[in-house]
């Protein structure tokens, strides 16, 4: 049987003919050419990605500490210009340090760095303990490792190091942990106890 005309069958069938629309599972753009009458037209291609540069690497080592003066009350800083500071006048302090050179030990690189850097003479009574950061310089990536003693003075004239660092001075054992600009330096001071050599 055929149904009559308006009856609604040819209409459910040409829903069922519809087609569906584009949903997010069926591409719309692709990366192909498009085709035109002239010729193809090439889809822009995004530039290449650069790889990120990483900076090298480079491992330090150095070594210094605290010297404690002959009355065993005072303690050696060196200060340097705060390049930050727009008056030049700030001064950063921090314990004398320098480089182990190849064939030195941390104590031995310890001693030498201490005299050239402050012109006193020491001896080293005891272990402080080892710092290590991370920082950024001249496009590398420098990973710095800090031997750290605690030294008693046995002579010397006060003098700074000439190009290295701009003051030297004796502290009040008191007044040191304040004193320091790098927190790093405090912190290992601070947790050292007795500073008495």
């Amino acid at each position: 049987m055929t149904p009559a005309p308006g009856a609604g069958g040819e209409a459910k069938r040409k829903k069922r003919r519809r087609r569906r629309p584009a949903g997010p599972h069926t591409p719309t753009n692709t990366l192909t050419p498009a085709k035109t009458d002239v010729g193809t037209t090439p889809v822009k291609k995004s530039p290449p990605k650069k790889r990120a540069a990483y900076a090298k690497r480079v491992d330090e080592v150095s070594a210094g500490g605290l010297v404690i003066d002959g009355s065993g009350t005072k303690g050696l800083l060196i200060g340097r210009r705060d390049l930050k500071d727009a008056s030049r006048e700030r001064l950063l302090w921090s314990l004398p340090k320098g480089h182990i050179e190849a064939g030195e030990t941390p104590e031995q690189a310890a001693i030498r760095e201490v005299a050239e850097e402050t012109g006193i003479q020491s001896e080293i009574s005891r272990e402080l303990g080892i710092i290590d950061f991370w920082f950024m310089a001249g496009g590398k990536r420098i990973h710095k490792t800090v031997h750290h003693y605690l030294f008693r003075e046995v002579g010397g004239v006060l003098a700074p190091q000439v190009s290295e660092v701009d003051d030297v001075g004796w502290f009040p054992l008191e007044e040191i942990i304040s004193l320091l600009a790098y927190p790093d330096e405090k912190k290992l001071i601070a947790k050292s106890g007795d500073l008495k050599v």
